[in-house]
């Protein structure tokens, strides 16, 4: 059966929005999703569904969790071959420089407009590097993102688009799906 990853976007950043990750499964299984296992506390779940219409799936979950949360989560799902593919495109693999902490991937339910596409690869983001492929922006923060200038203008072009993870949650959230497939 096939296994996919669900990606929560905004919660347990802060005071507000908060999710309990055994609650949060719980969801999942209330609506017959299989197998669901929550990855670290950012809202990230592995289950397995003969669902194929993914939009459609993503809708009812966020409804469920603005029925047991009461605020509205976006939420992105990636099948497990869609996971292996944003870990095979890569920009930064083979450089060892690049850490898996430092490296963070945006996933977008949708691919972006055109234009919304060409004012995010026309960010000046020095030291940072940022590549758009697809429905993911991955970008490396060499220096981590405490300090980094690049938040911003990455925050006022994107908006309220997407969520992040890092490197490190993705191959571990792909190591996870394939072991429930």
């Amino acid at each position: 059966m096939p296994a996919i990853v669900s990606l929560l976007r905004g919660v347990n950043l802060g005071p507000k929005r908060q999710v309990n990750m055994e609650e949060l499964r719980k969801v999942y299984e209330s609506l017959k999703l299989r197998s669901p296992q929550t990855f670290i506390n950012s809202g990230n779940v592995v289950f397995a569904t003969t669902s194929t219409d993914l939009r459609k799936l993503a809708k009812r979950i966020e409804g469920a969790i603005e029925a047991k949360f009461g605020f509205r989560s976006d939420v992105v799902l990636r099948t497990t071959e869609e996971m292996r593919d944003v870990v095979g495109r890569n920009p930064f693999a083979g450089r060892k420089e690049v850490e898996g902490g430092k490296l963070l991937v945006t996933f977008f339910a949708e691919e972006l407009a055109p234009d919304l596409c060409v004012k995010v690869r026309a960010i000046q983001a020095d030291p940072e590097e940022i590549v758009l492929d697809g429905r993911e922006l991955f970008v490396h923060y060499p220096e981590g993102m405490g300090r980094s200038k690049l938040t911003q203008p990455l925050t006022k072009v994107l908006k309220q688009l997407g969520t992040a993870r890092n490197w490190n949650t993705v191959t571990k959230l792909l190591a996870l799906a394939e072991a429930l497939e």
